[in-house]
């Protein structure tokens, strides 16, 4: 089963061959418009946790939405990697995930939107539509098999992911050595440059996590992928949003 080759570890063809073993008869199987469905259901609970917290600092409650922020991002790991480890808890933990998720987007949203105000005042709007617009050019390109996700395509992908993954590791290292890493982080051409690389990868591997759905399903997997399924595809929509937000960002800081 090469077709789960990715970059993208929360939908590998381990976990799905794994699923495969798990009573899936008791449960029904797996098909796409269920794991949309409740795709569906994610988004909403991520955009319920982004606005409460964007209304904590509308509010002047920074400091509670501070901590929400740094609840959502090590719930949202830790929540990521039971999944991963674990995805027949997905059908409990994905929506946990979501919420967690949001709780950190709104944060980051919010205190990048009031940094923006005077400068960029749509900043998030932009990064929000860019996002959707983004995920659906990649849902007709996959649809009507513009770009197919070839033995070829997922093994540059995967690379690529793996790569920028590795790159991001070693740059966190050294900046707690006290290593600048300015680079990354300017509004520099190259930092633009690197940031218009992820978000292009980022954006192709939503090729894959459709591609993966779509095999699992026609695979017979259990019922409850659908949910594991729904959190590998919103695992690269907060990515792609997040690698959109930063490139505006640097954009924005060149004018």
């Amino acid at each position: 089963m090469a077709i789960f080759k990715s970059g993208n570890p929360t939908l590998s063809e381990k976990m799905f061959d794994k699923s495969l073993q798990l009573d899936a008869n008791l449960q029904g199987s797996m098909t796409v418009r269920g794991t949309m469905n409740k795709f569906g259901f994610m988004m909403l609970m991520l955009i319920g946790g982004a606005s409460y917290n964007w209304h904590l600092f509308e509010s002047l409650k920074q400091d509670t939405m501070n901590t929400l922020m740094i609840v959502g991002i090590i719930g949202g790991l830790i929540t990521a990697l039971a999944i991963s480890f674990k995805p027949n808890w997905a059908g409990y933990l994905a929506p946990l995930y979501a919420l967690l998720e949001g709780l950190f987007i709104g944060g980051i949203s919010a205190i990048l939107n009031a940094a923006f105000a005077e400068k960029y005042p749509g900043l998030i709007m932009q990064a929000v539509g860019l996002t959707f617009g983004v995920s659906l050019a990649m849902f007709l390109l996959y649809n009507f098999r513009i770009i197919k996700a070839t033995e070829r395509f997922k093994s540059i992908i995967f690379t690529a992911t793996l790569g920028i993954g590795i790159f991001y590791l070693i740059t966190l290292v050294l900046r707690l050595f006290g290593v600048n890493v300015s680079f990354v982080y300017d509004s520099s051409l190259l930092s633009i440059g690197i940031s218009l690389f992820v978000v292009a990868i980022a954006a192709l591997n939503l090729i894959l996590d459709f591609d993966r759905i779509e095999q699992g399903a026609e695979m017979g997997a259990p019922k409850f992928m659908e949910w594991y399924g729904a959190f590998g595809l919103m695992v690269t929509i907060v990515w792609l949003y997040i690698e959109i937000l930063k490139l505006l960002s640097k954009l924005s800081s060149r004018d």
